[in-house]
């Protein structure tokens, strides 16, 4: 089957997971369920830390502070799933709760 990247973009929140709102929260955690529902597997996931800690290495070696050359929106976490094509997989993507960012599906290479 199939994998898939499904990127969670958000604007970051100044203390972190711990000001996404409970309602959000809640949905995050139901979606886990309705994925599964959905005949989903889920093969990874996980949330990354501040962009504060992140770093880029551009062109040329130089390295800088945060995660992206220009953008509001930061990856706020990651998951892999196995769905039968690319339209199961955007309906796993509409589950998600987006508070002020975007949801990116993006299907991984079969090397």
């Amino acid at each position: 089957m199939p994998q898939y990247a499904i990127l969670i973009y958000e604007k970051e929140l100044p203390g972190g997971v711990a000001d996404i709102p409970p309602d959000v929260m809640e949905a995050n955690i139901a979606a886990e369920g309705k994925i599964a529902a959905m005949g989903v597997r889920m093969v990874h996931q996980q949330a990354l830390e501040p962009v504060r800690e992140a770093r880029t290495i551009h062109k040329g070696g130089l390295v800088t502070d945060g995660p992206f050359l220009e953008t509001k929106e930061v990856i706020g976490g990651f998951f892999v799933i196995e769905a039968k094509d690319m339209e199961q997989a955007l309906e796993v993507g509409r589950l998600l709760p987006i508070m002020d960012g975007a949801v990116e599906i993006r299907p991984l290479l079969d090397l």
